[in-house]
């Protein structure tokens, strides 16, 4: 008797905590799910960010080279070249956008976002697998290179670089079926809070029946309330994870990457990596690289034309 006593006594508090705290409960499951679906969204985005801009300079410097090729090209050179030229032109654009400033303090987006941090890991791992690439007839695995290259990038994978971005992400997409389920299990908290109430029904008390029944009868439709709730965050989520997919945007990611290194790997003679070569320093002034980029590049031509 005890034990029964203490089950209905935990049921009651059951019943009338989740009724309190149910609906508050599913706006902010709601709230919280749209808000980090978004952030892995933007979180994944600095891929795709990143990536068309080194398409762009591909596609440039593919345009650049039809009417007089070179011999001899190198992918491995004529891919670093490109990767350090986006690399250092978007943060230049962005610091000359923002006035630059003499302590070099990151923005709020490297800061929350990582995506400088990123952008450089992303070019020194694309560099560290391409580098000892055989060439021969049969092309490289370009698009295994592209992927574990993206999803091992710390930074984009990271929300705020702590949370992981892929877990998040897993339970994003069922977090829409738990609010439907959720919305049911407020309207059987209501059906159960109602229930006892009709043990004091007196069929010789037509008024008080009566006065039961309606009280009941509108715990219900409130109860019912909560599954329509439910089905309604439900809906929105479900188009928010529509709208901000991750998948479908890492996808485009890695086609777009892939396509621009298999352009540049048909483009080239060879995967020489010639002594000396200055590895890429992502602490370096965008100005003065890019300066210096373009120098070498004068003399390159210079030589080439009294040879």
């Amino acid at each position: 008797m005890g034990i029964e006593q203490l089950v209905h006594g935990a049921l009651d508090t059951i019943v009338v905590v989740g009724r309190t705290v149910h609906m508050p409960l599913m706006l902010g499951v709601f709230a919280a799910g749209a808000t980090m679906r978004v952030l892995v969204y933007h979180t994944v985005k600095r891929h795709e960010w990143f990536a068309r801009e080194f398409e762009d300079r591909v596609t440039e410097f593919m345009n650049s080279e039809l009417d007089h090729k070179r011999q001899d090209v190198s992918f491995f050179v004529v891919t670093k070249r490109l990767l350090e030229k986006t690399y250092y032109e978007v943060f230049e654009k962005r610091e000359v956008k923002r006035g630059k400033d003499p302590d070099k303090m990151m923005t709020a987006g490297d800061r929350v976002f990582l995506i400088k941090m990123g952008c450089a890991w992303l070019v020194h791992d694309i560099l560290k697998q391409i580098r000892f690439l055989k060439y021969g007839t049969q092309p490289p695995k370009l698009l295994n290179i592209t992927k574990a290259t993206l999803a091992k990038n710390p930074a984009f994978n990271r929300v705020f670089g702590w949370i992981p971005a892929v877990s998040t992400n897993d339970l994003l997409n069922v977090l829409p079926g738990l609010l439907v389920i959720g919305g049911i299990f407020g309207t059987f908290l209501g059906v159960m809070n109602g229930l006892p109430e009709l043990g004091g029904m007196d069929l010789s008390q037509p008024e008080k029946t009566k006065q039961i029944m309606d009280h009941f009868l509108v715990d219900i439709s409130l109860s019912m309330g909560a599954s329509v709730t439910g089905i309604l965050l439900s809906v929105m989520l479900t188009v928010i994870n529509t709208i901000f997919s991750p998948e479908r945007l890492f996808a485009d990611i890695v086609d777009r990457f892939e396509n621009s290194l298999d352009l540049l790997w048909n483009y080239s003679h060879s995967n020489e990596v010639p002594t000396g070569l200055k590895p890429f320093d992502e602490n370096e002034d965008p100005t003065i690289a890019l300066a210096t980029a373009s120098l070498n590049q004068e003399l390159e031509r210079t030589r080439a034309k009294s040879a």
